[in-house]
């Protein structure tokens, strides 16, 4: 929704956990240009899928973006150290993901 509040025309595409993120991005007909993850995912881990995206050469270079609820420095070197653009702690309110978000994709 904070997405499309910014650019209705933005497609965004949903994975429930790690392993269905890397199915969608396995399709070479589908290669998005911004990469949003949540680093608690169930059946992988944000940073276990980040791994393999950037060990994929089709996908590498596609900026990704954890989304967290954790402010920890110590996950957010690890998550950027596996080469994470950046690391979003997510906020409180819907405005203030927007505010995020407008930095990133406007």
């Amino acid at each position: 929704m904070a997405v499309a509040e910014l650019d209705p025309d933005f497609s965004c595409r949903f994975a429930g956990d790690g392993v269905e993120a890397l199915a969608l991005l396995k399709d070479e007909h589908f290669t998005p240009g911004i990469i949003f993850m949540d680093l608690n995912m169930p059946r992988m881990s944000g940073n276990e899928c980040l791994t393999e995206i950037k060990q994929n050469p089709r996908i590498r270079d596609i900026p990704v973006y954890i989304y967290s609820t954790s402010a920890d420095p110590k996950l957010k070197e690890e998550c950027m150290e596996l080469g994470a653009q950046d690391f979003i702690v997510k906020p409180s309110g819907f405005q203030a993901l927007t505010d995020i978000l407008r930095t990133i994709i406007v």
